[in-house]
């Protein structure tokens, strides 16, 4: 066979198709080949958190009451519909959303506040910063019982010395105010955590936009709203994503300082799906609660990161 009519072998160009395919294919090999020593840890994480929620999936779709061990009939999604009827069910999820906002709100404007005083020089500063951060530090169960016994006490209390000179220092605030009581300890643990992100925020801020501001004439406030503020809109974001995500899963602080009461006038969800699991002994039930709940957070988690994510995407597409 001549070399002229011999047959020509095709090779894949680096440009053409085929080799766009090839180097797609070689790229996934990779990444699978970097991610193999993962994979252990992904099991161990599958197996630890989601197993127990199929249980409780399973456990919620069973009339299973502790003290009746042979009531375990498959009722389907009986439970939900008596979640969904529950008046006391509804009032935690209120409590919850009140508790929620109220103290995510409150923390944020009061660490806004502490992260621009803080955000200068002053003698001592290093240690007003401990300071302040030590509440986030102490023990919640330790927060709870400072504020039951030393703070809100009737009889003996700080609060109540204080606000006797004005005619308010017999007041009961665990039984009287049980959700305003929940909320002053909460702002006072999570106050904090707000300061050291809006802080964070404030020193990555650049000097060179904030002279320019002052040259322009404008007002520390104006530069405040304009400048400052949406420059830590990704901090406080985070800031409010963190902070309702942990204190929704508030338990110690009702817990130990007002037990859910009077009744149930302070029980967020936690703490009522605690009380018929444990106190009224119906697993179904309180199965279908924790479901109930894990879902509506992952709902407003994922809502809300997907807020954050665009907000930092415009923020890099805009440098």
């Amino acid at each position: 066979m001549s070399a002229a009519t011999a047959p020509v072998r095709r090779t894949a160009e680096p440009g053409g198709p085929a080799g766009r395919r090839s180097a797609r294919a070689a790229e996934r090999a990779e990444g699978w080949r970097r991610r193999a020593p993962l994979l252990p840890a992904l099991v161990f994480t599958l197996a630890v958190t989601q197993l127990p929620f199929l249980a409780t999936v399973v456990y919620s779709l069973r009339s299973w009451n502790l003290l009746r061990p042979d009531s375990q009939d498959w009722v389907g999604p009986a439970n939900y519909i008596a979640v969904f009827t529950d008046s006391q069910f509804l009032g935690a999820a209120l409590n919850t959303i009140a508790v929620t906002a109220s103290c995510v709100v409150v923390s944020m404007l009061l660490g806004i506040g502490l992260a621009l005083l803080l955000d200068r020089k002053f003698v001592g500063r290093g240690v007003v910063r401990t300071l302040i951060i030590t509440p986030f530090l102490i023990l919640p169960v330790a927060t709870a019982l400072l504020w039951k016994h030393i703070m809100l006490e009737p009889v003996f209390g700080l609060v109540n010395f204080v606000l006797s000179p004005f005619g308010a220092g017999d007041v009961d605030w665990a039984s009287q105010y049980p959700v305003l009581s929940v909320v002053v300890a909460l702002v006072w643990q999570w106050t904090p955590f707000m300061m050291l992100l809006v802080l964070a925020g404030l020193q990555s801020q650049g000097g060179d936009v904030l002279e320019a501001g002052q040259v322009d004439g404008a007002s520390k406030w104006q530069m405040f709203l304009w400048i400052t503020l949406p420059h830590l809109r990704r901090y406080i974001e985070l800031g409010v994503l963190l902070g309702s995500i942990y204190v929704v899963n508030t338990f110690d602080t009702i817990y130990m300082l007002t037990q859910g009461g009077p009744g149930t006038a302070s029980s967020n969800l936690p703490f009522y799906i605690y009380q018929r699991t444990f106190l009224g002994f119906d697993i179904g039930q309180s199965a279908a609660m924790g479901v109930v709940v894990v879902a509506g957070t992952i709902v407003v988690a994922t809502l809300a990161l997907r807020l954050i994510f665009r907000t930092f995407m415009n923020a890099q597409e805009a440098k």
